[in-house]
């Protein structure tokens, strides 16, 4: 670095090779020298980064924060400048970079953005001493279809054993190519970009068209792996994902030992499951492995007796299997295999293949999608599964954008199914329920008084009291339960997660439930009309005393029933369900108080008598003796796994932790 020059360092720290570092300032004369140059110039040229240039600590070194929609392309321009490249300015036409102290301008000649179909991407770059390299860049199984194996065969055998010991420790890996184009062939590109670019139909594919006719005979530089760190808590929580009785498939776009590698960091692959591979490049090899992948199942399935000694299994597939699959018809036999593993994994798929896996399981199950995603090639997935999930991360905001849930991190699902999905879904079964019953008690009342009336448009309860049945009488407490009640506190759902497996059964809202609800609400509106009517069968009441003695035993009866299944009590719940009693009685004395409604003062008459509170008491007892029965009998004789955590949690205090494990039931739902 010549005297006085700035110092330009990136504001990520990048650990250099002292090796590589020396022949790259002092080797420039060998070819390793000039190949290692090369490289990472390729890496400084072809990107999208855009340099931002920040006072440090130090005045005499200028930081430079490489920002991009790229991760990777950051770790990787901010590596190349560790090793002396460093990009310092981009313009519409140019870049600078300082090359070992030196800045040069690169003209930006052309650039072919990375798409999932080509997998690589590459830029026309036009050096200070007027040559015209073409830089390329991309995933190994793409790049080495255009790599020239013969220019030098001993790079590309060492690059392809790198790539593999880079994948293996779970790497994300990239190939390096460049080749110098005369001038005619650059005029030719240029010709052919500039009519693909102002095409009005297919030009998308005629941009492609013409960047596979340029990048060919690509000189290979060398490969370059990135560490995809995991977050923090990912295994955990794929690990609770698991015991909650969900199926956790990953698509991923990497290759198959980078993806087996980062299965086993998450605990997604474990050492005990039977790995099934199918990783095919041709139609027939793929029809044969998805055969021998169905007879490994079923003979696996025809060994194991029960649950306990099932062996788990893996399903790992590529992305030109699913290719051969989706184009030969082929899904319902990879369907097949797919939801007798334990575990998917699938490898260097494109984003549109991400949203066919999806779609595979949704037509195909009745069972409910969930994809997350952090990149823009996770939007299409996160856009066809039932729910979708975005992680606000490095990647940008695209798949933030398209979903239905945005998150931080990805450990934070686990609250959001196990603690708060778990909530909602007893909270909205309960509730769907107890409406129907609490209108058709109502409704049922009114149903047999009609019986007596020879069908007439007559009507004992007040019109007012109709109305207001369902808007103040009976509306606060359903929806202050449905929004403060919890079966299960926060830290019970989280240290269980087979609790979730209620959900996934189906125990709170089913069509054996809604019968016995409705069953219950048949028996109620029978009590509280027939009761009070063959007690005042062969009196001279009026309909009006008898209506409002009828509205006030169905607003207590289903207060009282929604008390008995409150389990979370709070201040705000006993103020909603004993104030709907009393907000009850209040507007009916007002009703019956003004002389212009029928019934005027109905209710002062009728309350002034025993007989009135005695049957108010016995339509209350009577009524609730079904419900309360069965409550007992279920909770003490059948209870299930909710009942018994709940029980659990009365009985223990919240300190202790090192109580043995209640065994729960699990689900295998998808």
């Amino acid at each position: 670095m010549a005297e006085g020059e700035p110092a330009w360092v990136p504001k990520v720290p990048v650990k250099v090779d002292r090796e590589v570092m020396e022949l790259v300032r002092n080797g420039g004369a060998t070819e390793q020298g000039m190949n290692a140059g090369e490289f990472f110039l390729a890496l400084a040229t072809c990107n999208t980064i855009v340099p931002l240039i920040i006072d440090g600590p130090d005045p005499k070194k200028k930081v430079i924060d490489y920002q991009g929609e790229s991760p990777d392309e950051q770790a990787l321009v901010s590596a190349a400048a560790a090793y002396g490249f460093v990009l310092v300015e981009r313009s519409s036409g140019h870049i600078v970079i300082d090359v070992l102290g030196q800045k040069q301008r690169f003209d930006v000649l052309g650039l072919h953005e990375f798409d999932s179909d080509r997998k690589r991407m590459s830029v026309i770059i036009g050096c200070p001493d007027k040559t015209i390299k073409l830089f390329v860049k991309g995933a190994d199984s793409s790049m080495f279809g255009i790599i020239d194996k013969t220019l030098n065969p001993d790079v590309v055998q060492a690059t392809e054993k790198h790539l593999h010991s880079y994948s293996s420790v779970g790497l994300r890996t990239l190939v390096i190519g460049v080749r110098e184009l005369s001038q005619s062939e650059f005029q030719e590109w240029q010709m052919a970009y500039e009519k693909a670019s102002t095409a009005l139909l297919g030009r998308g594919n005629l941009l492609r068209s013409v960047a596979a006719n340029i990048e060919r005979n690509m000189r290979l530089l060398g490969a370059s792996g990135v560490e995809d760190k995991l977050q923090d808590g990912v295994p955990e929580a794929i690990e609770k994902l698991r015991e909650a009785g969900i199926k956790v498939w990953v698509l991923t776009g990497d290759k198959q030992e980078t993806a087996i590698s980062i299965g086993y960091s998450c605990k997604l692959l474990t050492r005990d499951m039977t790995q099934i591979v199918i990783n095919s490049n041709s139609r027939e090899s793929c029809r044969k492995s998805l055969d021998d992948a169905i007879s490994m199942v079923n003979k696996l399935r025809s060994l194991s007796t029960d649950s306990q000694s099932r062996v788990p299994l893996a399903l790992i597939i590529d992305g030109n299997s699913l290719v051969y699959i989706f184009d030969t018809d082929r899904e319902e036999k990879l369907f097949e295999v797919a939801i007798a593993c334990d575990v998917v994994l699938c490898c260097r798929v494109a984003p549109l293949q991400k949203a066919g896996i999806v779609d595979l399981i949704k037509k195909r199950t009745s069972d409910m999608t969930l994809a997350i995603g952090d990149g823009a090639n996770d939007v299409s997935m996160i856009q066809m599964a039932d729910v979708g999930i975005g992680i606000s991360g490095q990647e940008g905001r695209q798949a933030v954008m398209a979903s239905d849930f945005a998150m931080g991190q990805f450990r934070f699902l686990v609250p959001l199914l196990l603690v708060h999905g778990h909530w909602n879904y007893q909270r909205m079964s309960y509730m769907i329920l107890y409406n129907f019953y609490r209108n058709a008690t109502f409704v049922f009342v009114l149903f047999w008084y009609v019986l007596y009336t020879g069908y007439t448009l007559s009507t004992a309860i007040n019109e007012w009291s109709s109305v207001l049945y369902s808007v103040v009488y009976t509306s606060a407490p359903t929806v202050i339960v449905a929004i403060l009640d919890k079966d299960l506190s926060r830290r019970t759902l989280l240290k269980y997660p087979q609790l979730y497996g209620a959900g996934q059964r189906e125990e709170s809202y089913n069509l054996r439930l809604f019968i016995f609800i409705m069953v219950d609400s048949v028996w109620q509106s029978v009590v509280v009309f027939f009761i009070p009517y063959l007690a005042y069968k062969n009196s001279a009441i009026d309909s009006a005393s008898l209506g409002d003695l009828w509205t006030l035993s169905v607003v207590i009866l289903v207060n009282i029933h929604l008390a008995m299944d409150v389990i979370r009590w709070t201040w705000i719940t006993h103020a909603v369900i004993w104030g709907s009693i009393v907000a009850t009685w209040i507007c009916v004395i007002i009703i019956d108080s003004i002389p212009t409604l029928p019934g005027f003062w109905a209710i002062y008459e009728v309350m002034g008598t025993a007989l009135f509170w005695a049957l108010l008491l016995a339509v209350i007892v009577v009524g609730m003796i079904p419900h309360f029965a069965a409550k007992a009998i279920r909770e003490h004789f059948m209870p299930n796994d909710i009942q018994i955590a709940r029980e659990m949690e009365k009985s223990q205090d919240s300190r202790d932790a090192n109580q043995p494990e209640v065994q729960m039931s699990t689900s295998t739902r998808a």
